[in-house]
C-alpha cells in the first residue's frame, strides 16, 4: 500500500490511529471554507458522520482509510452500512489540496470498494454536490452514475445535491 510518486512517500492505510477521525472533521471544515466558501454547516455535518462512524461502526462491514503523504495525513474517506440491505455508502471522500495530482483520490475509493466487495455489498451509493467536480470525475471512473439531483441550500450556498450509485456486480474491481 506505500510508493513513491514524484519522490514522494504515500500511503494509504487504515483510519485507526488517534487523531485520524479528528482529522478528517478538522480538514474538511478547513478545505472546504478555502476552497468553497462554506460555513460551519458542513464542518458539523462531518462531524456527525464521523461520530457515529466511531460510536458505532462494525469493522466487518464498515471502515475508513487515510492517505498520508510524506509522513503526513492528506486524504481520507469512509464507508459505511446503507440504509438499504448490501447497501454501502461511500462518505467524505478528501484529499488535500497540497496532495491532489498523487492519485489519490482513486487510490482512496478503491480501497473503499474492494472493502465493499469482500464485505459482500451488492451497491454502494454516495451523495455530493455538482461543484465537487474532481470528485465526480473519480466516481465516474469506477462506474458511479448518477441516479438523482436536487437543488438545495445548504452550507451557506445555493448548490445542487447529487446520488451517485455503483452496481458492484456490473464493474471490476479496479475501475
Amino acid at each position: 500500500m506505500s510508493e513513491q510518486c514524484a519522490e514522494r512517500q504515500v500511503v494509504v492505510r487504515r483510519a485507526d490511529r488517534p487523531g485520524d477521525l479528528g482529522w478528517a472533521v478538522m480538514a474538511h471544515g478547513e478545505f472546504y471554507d478555502k476552497e468553497f466558501g462554506w460555513n460551519t454547516d458542513f464542518e458539523a455535518l462531518v462531524a456527525k458522520i464521523v461520530a457515529e462512524y466511531a460510536a458505532k461502526h462494525d469493522p466487518d462491514r464498515e471502515a475508513a482509510w487515510i492517505a498520508q503523504v510524506d509522513g503526513r495525513r492528506a486524504g481520507c474517506v469512509f464507508l459505511v452500512d446503507g440504509d438499504r440491505p448490501g447497501v454501502a455508502k461511500l462518505r467524505i471522500l478528501l484529499v488535500a489540496p497540497d496532495a491532489r495530482g498523487l492519485g489519490l483520490g482513486p487510490r482512496l475509493v478503491g480501497e473503499c470498494l474492494a472493502f465493499a466487495r469482500t464485505a459482500g455489498y451488492r451497491q454502494v451509493t454516495l451523495w455530493t454536490n455538482d461543484v465537487l467536480v474532481s470528485a465526480r470525475r473519480i466516481y465516474e471512473r469506477f462506474g458511479f452514475t448518477l441516479t438523482d439531483q436536487e437543488p438545495h441550500r445548504s452550507f451557506g450556498h445555493d448548490l445542487v445535491g447529487q446520488t451517485w450509485t455503483l452496481d458492484l456486480d456490473d464493474r471490476p474491481a479496479n475501475g
